[in-house]
């Protein structure tokens, strides 16, 4: 940014017209024409004035006005909520630069202009030390973004196909309007639309509401598939603080007839009305490979607002987790620890079980490094790999030729309490091809242990016990991100018990690149 001198040396100084924020701070230099220019001197010299006075202490400026301009669409008032208060707040020249550039980042992330343009014009002649600041916006020219994507999640089991549509800024609000589905080749599916709003008359937080239906089919794991149809409201969503209200309708089902005692007690229909708090730090410099800095996410849920029988329950999960740079190879040590506990609610509730789905599951191949706000996944393990387990039903076989008495295998059930912990070793490969496109290798170790605290079983729990049975995979891995989604190629070597499904070997997979 580049300030005019003010005419006094004793007045605080008005920024020069038509100079933007952002611009190098710097004297103008005069080319050597031969001859001396003193009006050109003298001009500089008077500038470096200024300089020096910035540089020396705070410069006293009042803002007289904040102009809008450009945008056609989008409503002064949407933009004003956003940037006129943190403006008319500066005090000095030092503050409003700050603001502005603040202000211009604000005015980006609402996601409805394709240009924003702050500069800081001098005040009138008659107000002395004073500016003006002009905004100027473009609003979108194309309203509507989608994206597309093929992915492996665990709350996905393994693979889905998800797309999303967004129609921007359509009443001029900076409204969102978005649609979403995702369909897995394991009968996994999910469809949602809603709407989000920066700012709702005098509320100064973005709110949110979106209604969607998910499908999940658990057959495989725990003999169960879950139908969710629901309304979610967000009522506060700030840097470090998110609340939010959940409305849903629950129906579990066994079309298998093989579920396990545990899992056919829970089977029907619940209505699941939970508010969510989750307060989030996160300094670190990357959230796909971070190489400093470090995170802590808590997150706290109350199940059962309406009473509901058997989802009256309380969650609480806690994880922490930082980075530290080597300084060779851009290698860094990220590290991690994630606990959680779910109990029911009311009375007797000891002895109450919770609700499966509620539950705390580990296992999955998503990245424990990129996984902030709990860690769930177990390099090697499959999905809900570990953990309690229950013998399903059997049913024996019509044929009278058929002598199999194969076991019908278990029901994973999920546990109340949860530890689990990583630390991840990533580093450059030797070659400058794999460098320039983000290829990397990384050596890895993850660890964690679930069991059940419900239905009197916290009289059975052991630390020691606990501890002993710890569940841990380590390895090494080549990391290949990419545009439409994130590859990862490991090597695992795990520690498991009877009945985890876990396997020694090499394992893939693909994640969103976010």
């Amino acid at each position: 940014m580049v300030i005019a001198a003010d005419s006094t040396a004793d007045q605080a100084p008005n920024p020069a017209p038509d100079k933007s924020v952002g611009e190098a701070v710097k004297a103008p230099t005069h080319p050597d024409l031969g001859e001396p220019n003193a009006e050109a001197a003298d001009e500089e010299e008077k500038i470096e004035a200024v300089f020096q006075r910035l540089s020396d202490a705070p410069v006293g400026i009042r803002v007289h006005d904040v102009i809008i301009q450009g945008n056609t669409k989008t409503r002064d008032a949407l933009i004003e909520a956003e940037v006129v208060e943190l403006i008319r707040s500066a005090a000095t020249v030092q503050d409003l630069v700050r603001a502005a550039s603040i202000a211009n980042a604000r005015l980006r992330g609402l996601e409805v202009f394709d240009s924003v343009h702050v500069s800081l014009d001098a005040g009138p002649p008659e107000l002395p030390g004073t500016t003006n600041v002009r905004i100027e916006v473009v609003d979108a020219a194309n309203p509507i973004d989608g994206s597309v994507g093929f992915f492996s999640k665990p709350e996905a089991k393994s693979w889905s196909l998800e797309g999303s549509l967004r129609l921007k800024n359509i009443f001029g609000y900076g409204d969102i309007w978005n649609a979403s589905g995702a369909y897995g080749w394991d009968q996994s599916s999910e469809i949602g639309v809603g709407v989000s709003l920066p700012r709702f008359r005098s509320i100064p937080t973005p709110l949110t509401a979106r209604a969607s239906f998910l499908s999940h089919d658990w057959l495989e794991f725990s003999s169960y598939k879950e139908h969710l149809l629901g309304l979610s409201f967000g009522l506060l969503s700030t840097m470090h603080h998110n609340l939010s209200y959940k409305l849903t309708w629950r129906t579990l089902t066994d079309p298998s007839q093989m579920a396990s005692k545990s899992i056919r007690k829970q089977l029907g229909h619940n209505l699941l009305s939970a508010m969510k708090y989750t307060y989030t730090i996160d300094q670190r410099d990357s959230h796909l490979r971070p190489t400093k800095g470090y995170a802590f996410v808590s997150t706290s849920q109350v199940g059962g607002l309406w009473g509901s029988k058997g989802l009256r329950f309380f969650r609480q999960e806690f994880d922490i987790r930082g980075a530290v740079p080597f300084g060779f190879y851009n290698a860094a040590l990220n590290a991690g620890i994630s606990a959680g506990v779910v109990l029911p609610l009311g009375r007797g509730f000891w002895g109450s079980p919770s609700s499966v789905p509620d539950r705390f599951f580990l296992g999955g191949h998503s990245s424990p490094v990129c996984s902030l706000g709990g860690l769930t996944s177990l390099l090697g393990f499959k999905t809900r790999g570990i953990g309690p387990t229950e013998v399903r039903r059997f049913i024996p076989s019509e044929s009278v030729m058929d002598d199999s008495a194969d076991s019908p295998g278990r029901d994973y059930l999920g546990g109340d309490f949860t530890v689990s912990a990583f630390a991840d070793l990533s580093f450059d490969l030797p070659l400058k091809l794999f460098r320039d496109a983000g290829i990397h290798g990384h050596a890895f170790l993850t660890a964690g242990n679930l069991t059940k605290l419900s239905e009197s079983e916290f009289r059975n729990f052991s630390f020691s016990e606990f501890g002993r049975t710890f569940r841990s995979s380590a390895g090494v891995g080549i990391i290949i991100p990419t545009k439409l989604f994130r590859v990862e190629i490991n090597y695992c070597i795990l520690k498991q018990f009877e009945h985890d499904h876990g396997k020694t070997g090499i394992q893939f997979s693909f994640s969103s690149p976010m």
